[in-house]
């Protein structure tokens, strides 16, 4: 008589032995999803002021302290920054044209932009100029590049002048715009000292939208100008 044949054990379903398979794979989906959870449900860090942007602390901060300071009745009445003028006068490009060059490289270093040359209007015989004669360079900027630079210059640029105790607030001109001058060109980080033919001071003229020099010096306060105190 021939042997019996053997039973043969019953397979396990391939739907099942697949879900056996993935089971360690969403174990560890579910935790890292828990994790991120968590992670996400903890209070974020606060961010230092000299961390934001000027234009966003302009409107985080700035643009409501001064509605609630002035209670303007419209929004587009609050304060903003208009431009920032660069200017550096130069009397001796008369007899000097290298000069020139020299505070031309300078301000594009400084403020990121070309700069474009400033001409006498009128001729005055005494110091031998004539209309038309270059006598100094001059940057306008507006929007981020203006932010970016008003940052640098009061982050970096000013903390640097040699016993600095903050800035006086009598330049401002009674239409809410602000003047400030420095002597050398060397308190802004971009500038070589070992690259310079001479120190050379500059104007810079922050233009606002502020009706009074009241306003203008809360908008600029607000944006970390470092005023005296008065």
């Amino acid at each position: 008589m021939s042997p019996e044949p053997k039973a043969r054990t019953p397979r396990a379903p391939r739907a099942a032995k697949k879900a056996e398979a993935a089971a360690p794979d969403q174990v560890a989906t579910t935790a890292k999803r828990k994790a991120s959870a968590r992670e996400a449900a903890r209070p974020a860090a606060p961010v230092p002021p000299q961390a934001i942007g000027l234009r966003l602390r302009y409107v985080s901060e700035a643009m409501p302290a001064l509605q609630r300071e002035f209670g303007y009745a419209n929004p587009m009445q609050i304060p903003r920054l208009e431009k920032v003028v660069v200017n550096i006068g130069l009397g001796e490009a008369i007899q000097n044209a290298k000069a020139l060059d020299a505070a031309v490289g300078d301000l594009t270093q400084i403020t990121g932009q070309k700069p474009i040359v400033t001409r006498a209007k009128r001729s005055i015989a005494q110091f031998r100029l004539r209309t038309g004669m270059p006598i100094g360079a001059k940057v306008t900027l507006r929007g981020q590049r203006m932010y970016d630079f008003l940052e640098r210059t009061m982050r970096l640029a000013l903390p640097r002048i040699r016993d600095f105790r903050g800035i006086t607030p009598r330049s401002f001109d009674g239409r809410g715009n602000f003047s400030l001058g420095l002597r050398e060109q060397l308190v802004f980080p971009e500038i070589d000292y070992d690259k310079i033919d001479r120190l050379r001071g500059m104007e810079i003229s922050i233009i606002t939208t502020a009706r009074t020099d009241e306003e203008g010096r809360k908008l600029l306060e607000l944006l970390g100008m470092p005023f005296q105190a008065s």
